[in-house]
Order: structure tokens, then C-alpha cells, then sequence
């Protein structure tokens, strides 16, 4: 029996019961629900979405070529996550699977030369710093254009918007 189908049939039952207890216990089952739900960025989500009917198979693909792109150097946005050190691919896929998902929500940065007050943005020109205007960037963002090393650089202010 899956979490929602034991809240449904306590929701059914209330009306014959002491209603207090039961309010109470579906509430904190909905909290236990909503804690397992794993957060995930919006690529992941579209992965996800993309092949959660062939969950096992898709899976199975990516251990197979990722390697290979790999050496290519040619890894897409979910490629650089799912070989990430920092994550666990297999246990967030299948939480999502069976919990649920939530988006988070990515940082922002504007980015700023601290000596000449000119900020980084990017428009159809490219990629420029200028005094006036700026553009807001995810680490993603400014990796793709060649700029992660604004985050390590002391002449750099970076600030989250």
C-alpha cells in the first residue's frame, strides 16, 4: 500500500472516529510524505520526466555511454550530475520514482569587477562587462560561458540575488 492510498483511507474513516486523532494523524502523515520527496534541479526533473516509464533501461543507458562521452569531453548538464562526486544519481532517481520530487530553485549571481564597478552580462552581443547593465547567472550559467572562475577570484564580486 503506497503512503496516499493509507491518507485516503484515513480521510474515509474520520467521520466515524474521534475526529481530533485522526486530523492529527493525517496531518503528520502528510508532513512524512512531503519530507520524502526528494529536491532536485529543474534538468534532473526534465531527465526524469523524459524516461521515468523506462526508469531501469534509461538508467542502464547512461552507465553505458556516459564513459564514452566522457572522453569526448562532450557531457550534457544531467551527465556532469550524474558522474558528480557530490550526488547520488541512482538513490535520487529512485526516490523521485517512488516519493516524488520537488524543484529547487537555482542560485542567482550578478557578477561585478570590483575595481571598475562594471558588471558581467550577457546579451545577443555575447558575453561583456558594462557599467550599467547587468544579467543574473547560475553556476551553470557562467561555466558554460568560461566564467566559474569569478567565484575564485579576489578582484570579483559575486553576489546572490
Amino acid at each position: 500500500m503506497k503512503l496516499d492510498e493509507f491518507i485516503g483511507g484515513l480521510e474515509r474513516i474520520s467521520n466515524f472516529a474521534d475526529k481530533v486523532e485522526i486530523f492529527s494523524l493525517i496531518d503528520d502523515l502528510k508532513k512524512i510524505k512531503k519530507s520524502q520527496k526528494v529536491k532536485v534541479p529543474q534538468f534532473v526533473a526534465d531527465w526524469y520526466r523524459e524516461h521515468m516509464d523506462d526508469l531501469e533501461t534509461a538508467l542502464f543507458r547512461c552507465v553505458d555511454i556516459i564513459p564514452r562521452v566522457y572522453e569526448d569531453g562532450e557531457l550534457n548538464q544531467f551527465q556532469e550530475w550524474f558522474i558528480s562526486g557530490e550526488t547520488k544519481p541512482f538513490q535520487t532517481l529512485v526516490n523521485m520514482h517512488q516519493f516524488g520530487y520537488e524543484i529547487e530553485k537555482e542560485k542567482k549571481y550578478t557578477v561585478k569587477v570590483k575595481a571598475t564597478k562594471q558588471y558581467l552580462c550577457n546579451d545577443e552581443i555575447g558575453p561583456r562587462f558594462d557599467p550599467s547593465f547587468r544579467t543574473n547567472f547560475t553556476k551553470h550559467d557562467l561555466k558554460k560561458l568560461g566564467f566559474s572562475w569569478v567565484f575564485d577570484c579576489e578582484g570579483m564580486e559575486v553576489k546572490e540575488v
